[in-house]
């Protein structure tokens, strides 16, 4: 009996001090835990982005930031002092923007099924933003198996800090734009296809949606080689989010999310280096459709391409004027060319 009085102090112990190390963000309306909340640092970098869970790791801000901006649904929610992120528990205005409505034009049966929406994508070096893309992308799906048949680039914008160095052997100092792709939504239309040994698979069911977060995880004990080149520590995290108390199907498909990490290093550097691929989809009109011809362009990352201002529509996740908000004039849009 003492023995097991002991293990169950033991328990409560660890798992306070486990609570303790963490931040959850959860909804002042709600009181639900809010996941995709990114704390981004004074000087710009993306120093957490929260779990399904809505948590981060406390470790991860540090009081010589000073000032910490709370980014939620590509909107800045809040702006706080350390010692104000610094609590078990922060509340945030989860509703400052509207979940715009997705418009069905068609529910008639097809041989397709045709999403269009928004999508931004950036990447991180070490917290600090590399490059960013962002743009209007068509999906067709097979109506039968929901397969992806094809993503269709319609317009976009790509984005780099000024002069990277690409020194070959300091891999903090490369120009990332080549990673920026669009999402992928392979298996959006089949989540069961995520169920598999290698994934972890989490629900959260909100008030307003349901989310489903994949994670996968690879060469977390040994690193990988490949000339001269140190690859460790591979992680994904998706998140899928659906209308509530649906099926899941891509009729109640709501957004998609997807975060790649991989730490990266020449044999000659001493530290890792961390980089960070974000992924992100928002549907915005749903069709059912027997053409499957989409007008599309090559989404070339040494250009922008688009005919309309399509940023300025108050809807469109513009995660753009956030970093401009910090590099300022040091964030470039890649021209047009023909």
């Amino acid at each position: 009996m003492k023995r097991n009085y002991l293990l169950l102090t033991l328990f409560v112990f660890l798992f306070s001090f486990i609570q303790a190390q963490t931040i959850t963000f959860v909804s002042e309306q709600t009181n639900k835990p809010l996941p995709k909340v990114s704390v981004f640092g004074k000087d710009g970098s993306i120093l957490a982005y929260s779990d399904i869970d809505g948590k981060i790791d406390k470790q991860s801000i540090a009081p010589s930031q000073e000032k910490f901006q709370l980014v939620y649904n590509n909107f800045p929610v809040a702006t706080l002092s350390y010692s104000e992120l610094n609590q078990d528990v922060i509340k945030i205005n989860d509703q400052v923007k509207e979940i715009e409505t997705i418009v069905i034009k068609n529910s008639k049966p097809a041989k397709y099924i045709v999403i269009k929406g928004n999508f931004n994508a950036y990447v991180t070096v070490n917290g600090k933003l590399n490059s960013y893309a962002d743009g209007l992308v068509t999906y067709i799906f097979d109506n039968k198996t929901k397969n992806l048949k094809s993503a269709n680039v319609e317009q976009y914008r790509v984005f780099r800090l000024v002069e990277p160095k690409n020194e070959k052997k300091e891999t903090s100092s490369w120009d990332y734009g080549n990673s920026l792709k669009i999402p992928k939504l392979k298996n959006v239309g089949n989540p069961e296809e995520y169920k598999t040994k290698r994934n972890t698979i989490k629900e959260l069911k909100g008030d307003r949606k349901d989310q489903i977060e994949v994670t996968g995880a690879a060469l977390q004990e040994k690193e990988f080689s490949l000339f001269g080149f140190r690859f460790f520590d591979i992680k994904t995290i998706l998140n899928m989010s659906f209308e509530k108390g649906s099926q899941k199907n891509l009729r109640d498909f709501l957004e998609y999310n997807e975060v790649a990490f991989v730490k990266l290093k020449h044999k000659s550097e001493q530290n890792y280096n961390q980089i960070i691929l974000y992924n992100n989809f928002y549907p915005t009109e749903l069709d059912f459709s027997n053409n499957n011809d989409i007008e599309s362009v090559k989404f070339d990352k040494e250009k922008s391409n688009y005919k309309t201002q399509y940023w300025q529509d108050t809807s469109f996740p513009n995660m753009q004027t956030i970093f401009s908000s910090f590099f300022k004039d040091d964030l470039k849009e890649q021209e047009m060319k023909k």
